[in-house]
């Protein structure tokens, strides 16, 4: 059943346009066009292409989970709780928690697709991770708890604010965090006290994780993780104490 479900919420997914833009233009569109044209400082080695694009591939990646996972999914699952449907599908014999982890995985598989898209046109432009098989698997590694985090405050906010609250506050939540979470400005460019706030929002966490081990070559910042770890474990209990069906 979990797995029906969660194949119904792929293709229901794919098929709606404006997630689709949200989850795949958008990022793509960032990628493409601050890496062609020199209009934001990206710190050093922003004078190339290749170094831009080294810059801003890992945090491209982090707003890909931020898109996919929090902003798409908390505007999907804002508008069946007022349309009924998450409750007609808690009537029924699939358990309210296999709902719940099939929107889950759900949000793997497309975050998984989007991530290979975007790093294929990362690559095209001329993108080198650094680190090798190592940094890739640091990235695993960050990527998790911070998918986890991300869809369980997705889920926290389409139970508990009303559809269009849900929608307005995703979308600027979403908006924001383009050019406040480390996505494409260094958070060294901010003040100190602005940017040592910043650093504890998982999107910024999980941007600067990602630039340590892909664009540095350095270990897996086990901070990191462990700050990573802490949102997903306080979001998914929030998000089962207070997540409203109806």
């Amino acid at each position: 059943m979990i797995a029906a479900q969660a194949a119904l919420e792929t293709r229901m997914l794919l098929r709606h346009g404006e997630q689709l833009l949200l989850t795949v233009v958008i990022p793509t569109l960032l990628l493409v066009l601050f890496s062609a044209v020199d209009i934001i400082d990206t710190g050093e080695g922003g004078d190339t292409v290749a170094g831009r694009v080294a810059f801003l591939a890992p945090g491209i990646l982090a707003l890909a989970v931020l898109s996919t996972a929090f902003t798409g999914q908390a505007i999907a699952t804002g508008f069946e709780r007022r349309y009924g449907v998450l409750k007609r599908l808690g009537a029924s014999p699939l358990p309210r928690w296999a709902l719940l982890t099939a929107k889950s995985c759900s949000v793997a598989v497309t975050l998984l697709l989007q991530l290979v898209l975007l790093c294929a046109v990362a690559l095209a432009l001329g993108w080198s991770p650094a680190g090798g098989v190592a940094g890739v698997l640091a990235a695993l590694v960050l990527l998790v708890p911070a998918t986890v985090a991300l869809s369980a405050l997705g889920l926290l906010m389409a139970g508990t604010l009303r559809a269009e609250a849900t929608l307005a506050a995703a979308n600027l939540v979403f908006v924001l965090l383009i050019f406040g979470g480390g996505v494409v400005v260094p958070l060294e460019n901010f003040p100190d006290a602005v940017a040592r706030g910043l650093e504890l929002l998982p999107v910024a966490a999980l941007s600067e994780g990602l630039r340590d081990v892909l664009q540095q070559g350095a270990p897996l910042p086990w901070g990191t993780v462990a700050l990573l770890t802490g949102w997903a474990v306080a979001a998914t209990a929030a998000a089962a104490r207070w997540f409203r069906w109806e």
